[in-house]
């Protein structure tokens, strides 16, 4: 039988070469060793979708820092694009390498989310990077955290991106930000959805794909509805495992992460990202390197 299927993927990897302040990653190192596993790991996955030829696959790749740096992210990424069983592969990133290596992936398939940290990175490093993304002709957000003290600059990068890439902001909804007043006004001025992602959405018993269609998958292949509910389904690896891919009601309480609730039916969300839901992409945002 053949799947119609979004994995979000997060394999060992932990590890990040910036340093936010408010990330548990922030310049965390890893081992040789630990770096092998997380290959191994990616590679494994990598062959199990080489052999779905019946299958449409959707990867999205959510790791816990900073993957792209890794050369094998990027080899997998290229090759990935390039089966016919993948419908698209995107990723979490902060953009601070080298992009060329996007040249030898099939860029209609590939979709980047991509972060900007004033505290890392400049403004006009960051957009240069997403012109060239443009240029690539790679679909991509882009977005920030929206702690007060960098609305100035989040602001800036509005003004200065294309009208056509859309900006979004998630809340520091761990810090005690009250997002009221003024400072929502500005914060929604940037993203007309902010308010969505200000909220803990009530969520216990609601209808959710996660679980159905999109899946979160570990570096073991252990099969999970998303990465919010760690009771598991099953291993993509073992026989059979697509019979436990079946509708259920979420079992937690709230749901207050983009990734998580934008699954969720009754906020509709899939009818705003249209295909872009796993880039954070609204369907009225087009890519158009001549804009």
């Amino acid at each position: 039988m053949s799947l119609k299927l979004s994995i979000l993927y997060r394999g060992p990897l932990s590890s990040c070469n910036y340093d936010c302040h408010y990330c548990p990653f922030a310049k965390r190192h890893e081992t040789a060793a630990e770096l092998k596993t997380d290959r191994l790991a990616l590679e494994r996955l990598v062959d199990w979708i080489k052999g779905r030829r019946e299958d449409s696959l959707s990867l999205f790749f959510t790791p816990w820092g900073e993957a792209l740096t890794r050369r094998w992210y990027q080899s997998a990424i290229c090759e990935l694009t390039r089966l016919p069983q993948i419908e698209k592969v995107a990723a979490q990133t902060n953009l601070s390498y080298d992009l060329q290596w996007i040249e030898n992936a099939n860029v209609s398939r590939l979709a980047l989310w991509c972060t900007f940290h004033p505290s890392q990175t400049t403004r006009s490093r960051f957009l240069s990077q997403s012109r060239r993304l443009t240029e690539l002709g790679v679909a991509h957000s882009v977005g920030a955290v929206g702690l007060p003290d960098d609305l100035p600059e989040i602001e800036r990068l509005r003004a200065e991106l294309p009208d056509n890439i859309y900006l979004w902001v998630n809340a520091a909804k761990s810090s005690s930000v009250d997002y009221r007043g003024e400072l929502l006004d500005r914060f929604t001025a940037i993203d007309p959805l902010f308010q969505l992602n200000t909220q803990y959405h009530a969520s216990l018993g609601r209808s959710c794909r996660c679980g159905s269609s999109v899946i979160s998958v570990d570096g073991a292949g252990d099969i999970y509805r998303c990465h919010f509910i760690r009771q598991p389904l099953g291993n993509i690896y073992e026989p059979g495992f697509a019979d436990k891919l079946i509708d259920r009601p979420c079992s937690n309480q709230t749901c207050g992460c983009h990734i998580g609730y934008v699954h969720m039916d009754e906020l509709q969300l899939y009818p705003v990202f249209g295909s872009g839901v796993l880039e954070r992409i609204p369907a009225d945002f087009h890519l158009d390197p001549a804009k």
